[in-house]
Order: C-alpha cells, then sequence, then structure tokens
C-alpha cells in the first residue's frame, strides 16, 4: 500500500508549482513518455554512494517514475546545480535503507512504502 492517489493529485496542482519554483525543493526533471514534454518535479532525493535514491511514495503508476524509467535517465537539480543521473531502478525499501547514511529520515511505516528508485550519478 501507497499514500492515496488524492493526495498525489492535490500535491501535483497546489504543493509542486511553488516547490519548484521556490528553489527550497530538489526537482527532477523528466521527459514525458509519450508527450516528451520536459516536466520539473519536487523530490527528496537523498544522496547515496554513486548515486541518488527516492522513496517512491505513490507506487509505481506515479507518472515521474514511469517517465524515468521509460527514459532509462533524468536530471536532479539541486542547489542550483544540475546533477545528471542514468540507470534508473526500483529497490525494495529495505535494500534502500541499507544505502542511506544512519541519521537520514525514511518514510514512517505506516506510510506504506514499499519501493524506492535508484539512479547512478554520471
Amino acid at each position: 500500500m501507497t499514500l492515496p492517489r488524492w493526495l498525489a493529485e492535490f500535491n501535483r496542482r497546489f504543493i509542486n508549482p511553488r516547490a519548484t519554483n521556490g528553489g527550497t525543493w530538489q526537482v527532477l526533471v523528466h521527459v514525458g513518455r509519450n508527450s516528451a514534454k520536459t516536466y520539473r518535479t519536487p523530490i527528496g532525493a537523498i544522496e547515496v554512494d554513486g548515486g541518488y535514491l527516492i522513496f517512491v511514495n505513490y507506487g509505481r503508476r506515479t507518472d515521474w517514475l514511469r517517465n524515468v524509467l521509460a527514459a532509462g535517465k533524468a536530471v536532479i537539480e539541486i542547489d542550483g546545480g544540475a546533477i545528471d543521473v542514468v540507470n534508473p531502478r526500483l529497490v525494495p525499501i529495505s535494500s534502500g535503507r541499507k544505502l542511506l547514511p544512519a541519521d537520514t529520515k525514511v518514510p514512517p511505516g505506516w506510510v506504506g512504502v514499499e519501493e524506492c528508485l535508484l539512479l547512478d550519478r554520471i
């Protein structure tokens, strides 16, 4: 189980536009699978050895996730810089947690996050 779709839609319409323009969130830049349009999605990317880890809070049907998996690459904007990432792959949350620094906050178990997206830094 993951977070409900209505919450994802609420975030997409009201929170994401402010988060991507405010400069306080990391932003995942990805290309649409069908539209070829460039999208900017606020995320919580956590740096791990050789790349980044992103919790998949809304499950596999999330558009940004499907776009990145289809393209095989994306860009993460952090603190005004752009980092190219490749080789996206889903890993179980238990595997993802092992890659994180000990003091990293992770979604609580009741949220139901089951997977993480692991990306390699170029």
